[in-house]
């Protein structure tokens, strides 16, 4: 890669580490197949932010969902039988899970009570959903990465609309993981992890994507999971294997590294704050929530369909 300028480079804070008491030693089915069996008291994933300024994270081996307020106070918000990774709102009181185990869930963050959205397609299961993001219409966005890599390149990127139609938009990806939209909607980032790359998804007027190409290529031992756009339209890419965030312009050039401390996972993002210029990134190694105060806010995150 030829660079003009040289990326800044800057330090990730940490804002909050998930309290001793909350933290599981004991062995996961999800830690055995992902983390070569390695004790693992936490894996945390998905954030993102409620109107009340509430972060709400994933931990998926122990299927539970927290809440820690502005201050960085932790509370558990559910706790169920699943495999929990990206997050979004629907509505005020309702998280939609792209949950490995199961499928789409709604979760009433009020009460934890935790139901299916979208558990299979034509009766078959889904290879294990990992992240997802919602447009102005209320077209949910999510993929549909399982154990899929350079070995085994089905991994998909599906679209359900708000009528319930499910629309397979790509079915050739090694390992799909994050997704993020572009401020007007018409480009859709996607992460392949194992590619170790950035995919650029144009969205076509018809519902159809054409032309879609790689982006941003990285480098190292796991490549890019979660993303995020900002308001300028650029993206930001959290990359686990490098301990680092990508802050990429519109030339896919880093004009910034955010790095995490030694032997951080960085596995994914959220704006947040009360101007959206706070950077909060899940440290999923250590159980922490990192973060960075940025010059530009996050580009706003839509929820369900209008009217909703």
């Amino acid at each position: 890669m030829f660079l003009l300028h040289p990326p800044e480079v800057r330090e990730l804070e940490v804002f909050t580490r998930m309290p001793d008491a909350l933290r599981r030693r004991e062995p996961s089915a999800w830690a055995d197949a992902n983390r070569g069996g390695q004790a693992t008291d936490s894996f945390l994933e998905g954030p993102v932010f409620d109107k009340a300024g509430n972060l709400y994270v994933a931990d998926i081996p122990f299927g539970r969902i927290f809440r820690i307020d502005p201050a960085g106070a932790w509370t558990l918000a559910a706790e169920y039988d699943g495999e929990p990774n990206g997050l979004k709102f629907l509505d005020a009181h309702t998280l939609l899970v792209a949950d490995y185990k199961n499928g789409l869930m709604r979760i009433d963050v009020r009460t934890g009570t935790v139901a299916p959205h979208l558990q299979r397609r034509n009766t078959e299961r889904f290879k294990g959903v990992n992240d997802l993001v919602l447009d102005a219409q209320g077209n949910i966005y999510f993929t549909d990465q399982g154990q899929t890599g350079l070995h085994d390149p089905t991994g998909r990127l599906y679209r359900l609309r708000p009528d319930g139609q499910l629309d397979l938009l790509l079915g050739n990806v090694p390992s799909p993981n994050g997704v993020a939209l572009s401020p007007d909607g018409k480009l859709l980032y996607l992460a392949v992890t194992r590619g170790n790359c950035v995919w650029r998804v144009p969205l076509l007027a018809d519902g159809s994507v054409a032309k879609v190409s790689q982006f941003f290529t990285s480098y190292g031992p796991s490549g890019p999971d979660g993303l995020a756009v900002d308001a300028k339209g650029r993206v930001l890419v959290a990359n686990p294997g490098l301990g680092y965030v990508w802050l990429l312009n519109a030339r896919a050039e880093p004009v910034a590294v955010l790095r995490g401390p030694a032997g951080a996972s960085t596995t994914n993002l959220a704006f947040g704050g009360k101007d959206r210029c706070t950077l909060y990134v899940t440290d999923s190694t250590h159980g922490s929530i990192l973060m960075a105060q940025l010059d530009t806010p996050g580009s706003l995150l839509h929820r369900g369909p209008p009217g909703a």
